[in-house]
């Protein structure tokens, strides 16, 4: 899919591929979804440049990733999708720069460029003339949409460091099997947390790259752009101070979770150490008076088996009174 969007008066204007006027005003931003072939020859066409294929944009190396190239820059990102579900997900996307045009490249959908490009098109929408303004505003989209996600996740994970230590249980099976549900949840946050950290630190590149590219047209902004860019890097970084934050605290509930359920194991496997030297002592008795002797007196006494009986239970009720006084019952 193919949008085209124009510059009229400061804002953006929605064209018609077919019916607009494409080649007659100049273009400010071409947005490739899924491009087919043919649109993304159309835009190379009009540009003069080589499109990245999904391929290139899933590259990692840096060099792969930031460069300029037929006298554009182009810069690929990680940007993130699905924050609201359980699996979120990293998408490459991708921004060339020529002159005041701008192209995105994605293969995915994230909820930042719908909002944006819903909201920069009414009339009191914020002022984008060149495709570097559009660009900062994406880009700002993404971090408000990371900083939501952030906060929610920041409350999440409160809320299970409060059922860790503070909620109290029945039973020690329900106290263990709730404890291995929320090994799941902190795994979620944890991958969650991953996701954003990456696509902060993507941002982060993106633009001190885009500052420092020679011939870049940061350098000739205005004012206002060259202040969004400062608080795009400000933002970036202290949101990602937020996020390590957060993936420390996960970090300390996953151990803290792991301790807990091994208490509770070990507190199982206590129960059966002391049962069975509670009752160590009763089978010694038994199997006394159960081996093969004459010259056993007890066996011919009319209170032989009460007094055998008394004496197994005597003998398992002072290991246990013992075990109760030293508190380890």
């Amino acid at each position: 899919m193919l949008r085209i969007y124009t510059s009229q008066n400061g804002h953006l204007v929605f064209v018609d591929r077919v019916s607009g006027p494409v080649f007659q005003e100049p273009v400010t931003w071409f947005d490739l979804f899924n491009p087919s072939a043919d649109e993304t020859r159309f835009v190379e066409e009009h540009l003069g440049i080589a499109i990245p294929t999904r391929d290139e944009m899933q590259e990692i190396e840096l060099s792969d990733r930031l460069y300029q190239e037929d006298g554009a820059e182009f810069m690929t990102m990680t940007a993130t999708a699905k924050l609201d579900s359980d699996y979120p997900a990293k998408v490459p996307v991708t921004f060339v720069l020529k002159g005041a045009t701008l192209v995105t490249v994605r293969h995915a959908d994230p909820k930042p460029f719908q909002l944006y490009a819903t909201r920069i098109q009414k009339p009191n929408g914020a002022v984008c003339e060149t495709g570097e303004l559009v660009m900062l505003g994406l880009i700002e989209a993404m971090i408000d949409r990371i900083a939501d996600a952030l906060e929610r996740a920041g409350n999440e994970v409160d809320a299970i460091s409060r059922e860790i230590f503070r909620k109290s249980h029945a039973s020690a099976t329900k106290k263990t099997r709730d404890l291995q549900s929320l090994i799941e949840q902190i795994g979620q946050k944890g991958d969650l947390l991953t996701t954003i950290r990456e696509s902060l630190v993507s941002i982060g590149r993106l633009v001190a790259y885009h500052v420092a590219a020679e011939g870049s047209t940061a350098r000739k902004a205005a004012k206002e752009s060259r202040q969004r860019i400062k608080l795009i890097q400000r933002d970036a970084a202290s949101l990602g101070d937020h996020a390590l934050f957060l993936s420390n605290k996960i970090n300390f509930l996953l151990d803290a979770t792991l301790g807990l359920i091994n208490l509770e194991q070990n507190q199982i496997i206590k129960i059966f150490s002391v049962a069975s030297v509670v009752f160590l002592p009763p089978t010694l008795v038994a199997s006394v008076y159960g081996m093969n002797f004459d010259a056993i007196p007890e066996l011919h006494w009319n209170l032989g088996y009460p007094y055998a009986l008394v004496l197994m239970v005597m003998s398992a009720l002072l290991p246990y009174l013992y075990f109760k006084r030293r508190g380890w019952l």
